[in-house]
């Protein structure tokens, strides 16, 4: 498997504390068998791990799982992967996924640059989304940034060809950073017409960062680059 390096000294995400509350916790303990795929440094088998082959969309930190969980709805015949570091969102997640019986999505929590780069196969996801990732608007901070050169290389070797990589944020400097590293890889298309964002997608559900931005009167830039 290619392994493509990436600087992790420095972490894109803050290991917050956070309040779990008791139906989290347990969804974590109780549910975790039916929806938990435990991090390994080894090539997961994704139709092994969902009992069926489908495309497979793997959505990158994705909060407390509301938009994951009303794509898997939506889309029955594709499977959903969510990768996320934050113990409260993916208990979340779980419950939302055991009420509405859903089984096409499956939960990884742990760093997802190291679920990438160790347990993902190249040119295996139909999909990658990352919506509204921590921006780090301070200029001594881009470091921290998740979307940087090394990392979108990584995304394109593990995206199928004609795969789809999912951006949105309420920042516009980093949308427009984002469009640039993007633009500058020559195995990724940007599919907009203009070559610059698209409108946002009607069937994404709002998640929380994207709800607080609209209170705060952001804007959302939305970008998605085929994989050639």
């Amino acid at each position: 498997m290619a392994e493509i390096e990436h600087p992790r000294s420095i972490r894109s995400f803050v290991m917050r504390g956070g309040r779990i509350t008791a139906a989290q916790q347990r969804a974590l303990e109780l549910l975790w068998p039916r929806f938990g795929i435990a991090f390994e440094p080894v090539p997961l088998d994704l139709a092994a791990a969902f009992g069926r082959p489908a495309p497979v969309t793997l959505e990158i930190g994705f909060g407390n799982g509301d938009n994951l969980a009303a794509q898997a709805a939506a889309h029955p015949d594709r499977n959903y992967l969510g990768v996320e570091v934050h113990r409260p969102g993916v208990g979340h997640l779980m419950l939302s996924l055991a009420e509405r019986q859903l089984c096409n999505a499956k939960v990884i929590c742990h760093d997802a640059v190291e679920v990438l780069t160790h347990q993902v196969a190249p040119q295996t996801l139909a999909e990658v989304l990352i919506l509204f990732p921590d921006p780090w608007p301070k200029k001594r901070h881009h470091k921290r940034r998740l979307v940087q050169g090394p990392f979108v290389e990584l995304v394109a070797d593990r995206l199928q060809a004609g795969g789809v990589l999912r951006f949105a944020s309420d920042w516009q400097p980093y949308a427009d950073a984002v469009l640039e590293l993007l633009n500058a890889n020559p195995r990724l298309h940007n599919i907009a017409p203009d070559g610059r964002f698209i409108p946002r997608p009607g069937e994404r559900n709002p998640t929380r960062f994207e709800r607080r931005g609209e209170r705060l009167g952001h804007d959302v830039w939305d970008i998605a680059f085929e994989r050639r």
